[in-house]
């Protein structure tokens, strides 16, 4: 059997370092073969420049780690949230190799993926803020460390840049399990749709490189500079290619506007794939609320089971309010678009005999930072919260969609053993 329990503090180290206040929230799940963390660190109200709340970010997360018996070698994914990342990201590096060189963690731990997209605030309790940087990871803690290791794979790019140069992906065997998570993967080309294929083609040459392929893809983010004006290149780059390599199920997804950086690149991709020495269990989620995405021209589905040794996990896309038609719907009512999100991701959930306190983590989408306060409320009247949720700026897929939420949900494996 499995099971998740969560928690949140601040634990300032002395008074110098008050003002600097980290938030935090972890959930657990306790799987037969591992323990499975999902983490979210971002500043307290208060906290000044990106460089001090980085520094109190992995702070947080290092002792977060070590109270789970972890370190920085057990992450399988660290991804970062910047409100200006072309001038905040290099500050925040600058930091995080401080800690982790103060720590001796500097060889174990992921090169870290990053958008720019504004966290507005980290965990329920906290007033919003206009934060410049928070950190969401994901950690397996083994039971038995025979049979487990992880590995670093570095992308082979002909790009020079400095986001090409810390692409990557981080591989994890756990017994017959083989799980990995990329960094920042980017494509060439003069517009978004030859960057998003050249993107997918770098994107498969890496998987090759690990014994993989886009039939063991479970989960892709895709964020695009200009939404309004790249999504529909987006869409077609990405059919064009899944067709040509026969990829189903599609895997689930989200796609919404974020600063790639550096300025040299339009799109950046990250994808979770995972195989297994026994069959996995993978299928597509549906709901009654919801039609399939291909139907109107977007190849991901709605959410994806994925049942391997440890657990089972339902991978759910970037969810609004769109109806069993595809539709937009309750365009320019953020409560009433906010409540048909949550409708759709319930009915997902429900379709695996799960709910929202399954939920080990989350990031929901605003288009307008402004509703934060209203999604914050209407999400607590749910019960939608007290698990590691990141609450971030960004447009999204259409110009009438006001939020949109993904989530991931993990419930004890039932047929494989362990």
């Amino acid at each position: 059997m499995g099971g998740c329990e969560a928690g949140e503090g601040q634990d300032p180290e002395d008074e110098a370092e008050r003002t600097a206040a980290c938030a935090t929230r972890v959930r657990r799940f306790a799987g037969p073969r591992a323990d499975e963390l999902a983490i979210l660190c971002g500043p307290a109200p208060g906290a000044p420049d990106p460089a001090r709340q980085a520094e109190a970010g992995y702070r947080a997360l290092a002792a977060l780690l070590a109270a789970e018996g972890a370190s920085f070698l057990e992450l399988t994914q660290e991804a970062l949230f910047l409100r200006d990342i072309r001038r905040d990201l290099p500050l925040v590096l600058e930091a995080r190799d401080r800690v982790l060189a103060a720590l001796g963690q500097s060889a174990s731990a992921p090169t870290p993926a990053f958008i720019g997209q504004a966290p507005l605030h980290v965990a329920a309790g906290f007033a919003d803020v206009a934060a410049g940087f928070a950190i969401a990871a994901s950690a397996v803690v083994p039971r038995d460390r025979e049979g487990w290791s992880v590995r670093d794979v570095r992308s082979a790019s002909p790009c020079a840049c400095e986001g090409c140069a810390r692409s990557g992906a981080r591989v994890v065997q756990l017994g017959g399990d083989m799980l990995l998570q990329t960094t920042n993967l980017y494509g060439r080309g003069g517009d978004a749709f030859e960057q998003t294929r050249d993107a997918f083609r770098a994107a498969e040459h890496l998987l090759e490189r690990c014994g993989m392929g886009f039939r063991n893809v479970v989960r892709t983010w895709i964020h695009l500079r200009d939404i309004d004006r790249d999504y529909a290149a987006l869409n077609r780059a990405r059919r064009e290619f899944f067709g040509e390599r026969g990829v189903a199920p599609r895997p689930a997804s989200t796609g919404v506007e974020g600063a790639p950086f550096p300025d040299a690149h339009d799109v950046s991709l990250r994808l979770h794939a995972v195989r297994s020495a026994q069959p996995l269990g993978i299928a597509p989620i549906s709901s009654p609320l919801l039609n399939e995405a291909w139907s109107y021209g977007a190849d991901f589905s709605r959410g994806l089971r994925l049942e391997d040794a440890n657990k089972v996990t339902l991978h759910l896309s970037g969810t609004a309010s769109i109806d069993e038609a595809g539709r937009t719907v309750h365009e320019g009512d953020f409560e009433a678009q906010a409540s048909r999100m949550l409708d759709n991701v319930a009915s997902l959930l429900a379709a695996q005999g799960a709910g929202f306190e399954d939920l080990v983590s989350a990031v929901t989408y605003l288009k307008h930072p402004a509703d934060a306060a209203a999604l914050r409320s209407i999400c607590r009247s749910r019960g939608f919260g007290g698990f590691p949720w990141a609450v971030v700026e960004a447009a999204l897929c259409r110009p009438g969609l006001l939020c949109e939420t993904e989530a991931v949900a993990l419930l004890p494996s039932t047929t494989r053993g362990a």
